[in-house]
Formats: C-alpha cells, structure tokens, sequence
C-alpha cells in the first residue's frame, strides 16, 4: 500500500466522514526520505485551517526547540504523523484528546513509508503513552526528566503549547538540559 491510497482510505473511514464531508484532508507530513519523525497529539484549530502541521505558536517554540528553522522544519527530512490526523475540538481546557483508532488504525502502514527515521520525538503524554507503553515512567515529568532512557530510538518532550508555560517555569531543567540534548541530536542527523 503506498502513501496515496493511504490517505485515501483514512478519507474513507467512516469515522472521517465529518472532514472528508468538509474538504479537510488528513493532516501530517510524511517522506520515504524522513530521517526524524515528530509524533505529536493532533492538529489544532488553526492547523486545520492551513492543512500545515505545526503552523501556530506551537510550531515556533518547536522548531526553536530543535534549533531549526521553518525550511529545514517543512523539508523532506522531517515526518510529522500525529497521534490524530484531524482536528478533535475543543474541551473546557485546551483541546479534545486524540482518537486512539487513528493511531491504532494508520500509523504502522504510514511508518513503514519511512524506512530511514533514525529519531522519533515523542511530543506529549499521548504519544508517549503509546509509544512507550509500560516502559514509561509513572507521568509526563518523569518520563522527558529521563529522556535519555529512550535514546536512541526515542526523544520524549513536553508539547511546546503555550498551555504549558506553567510547567516549564516548574520545570527549568527542560530547557536547561533536555532541549541542548535535542538540538545536538537534531544537528547531528540533519548534518
């Protein structure tokens, strides 16, 4: 199955139906070439707007995290595949949680498009959990404060929301440490 007709049939899925109704096409950025891949919560209501992931504040404190510009961001060599590829809505606090079945349904046959990712930046509690099941630590903080657990395969972050200045001021350490970490790897790969 190649990339086309995947996004073809998550158009199709019932469930979709509300956005493909819409004209809203899935939301991620995915290349046979992709040697990082960014495995975030699912587009906000401005990047559904757009279709481009990651095109809000969001992406800019990201995109600073990984000491990389929008260019190198929107190339080839980075995949972004979030845990939902539409839009969920809106909750009282942020936004809805992801719908798991877009994961369990899509993300392998869109993985096996991208043969060559050496780094997977797990952004969020979502993904984390997914991704690391059992092997995580008992929450989001302990899981990115031993980021390093996860290397080489994986790179646990917090999710760059504007929502979450509160945690980074509780947690200077992130910006401290796990961010130089991240940018040296980012650096390395891309070089």
């Amino acid at each position: 199955m190649n990339l086309k007709e995947i996004i073809e049939e998550i158009k199709a899925d019932p469930k979709n139906e509300e956005y493909t109704k819409r004209g809203i096409d899935p939301i991620f950025q995915v290349d046979k070439n992709a040697k990082i891949l960014l495995i975030g919560q699912a587009p906000g209501r401005v990047v559904e707007e757009t279709g481009i992931p990651f095109n809000d504040k969001s992406g800019d404190k990201l995109r600073k995290w990984m000491g990389i510009n929008r260019e190198q961001f929107y190339s080839k060599e980075i995949a972004i595949l979030p845990m939902d590829f539409y839009y969920p809505g809106k909750a009282k606090q942020g936004d809805l949680p992801p719908r798991k079945f877009m994961a369990d349904v899509y993300h392998e046959k869109i993985l096996e498009q991208m043969p060559n990712v050496e780094l997977t930046i797990l952004i969020g509690a979502y993904s984390q959990k997914y991704y690391l099941g059992k092997n995580r630590e008992k929450n989001l903080t302990e899981t990115v404060k031993n980021y390093k657990e996860y290397l080489p395969d994986f790179f646990p972050i917090v999710h760059p929301s504007p929502l979450n200045i509160g945690w980074l001021k509780k947690n200077p350490w992130f910006e401290k440490e796990a961010i130089p970490d991240l940018q040296q790897k980012v650096k390395k790969i891309l070089s």
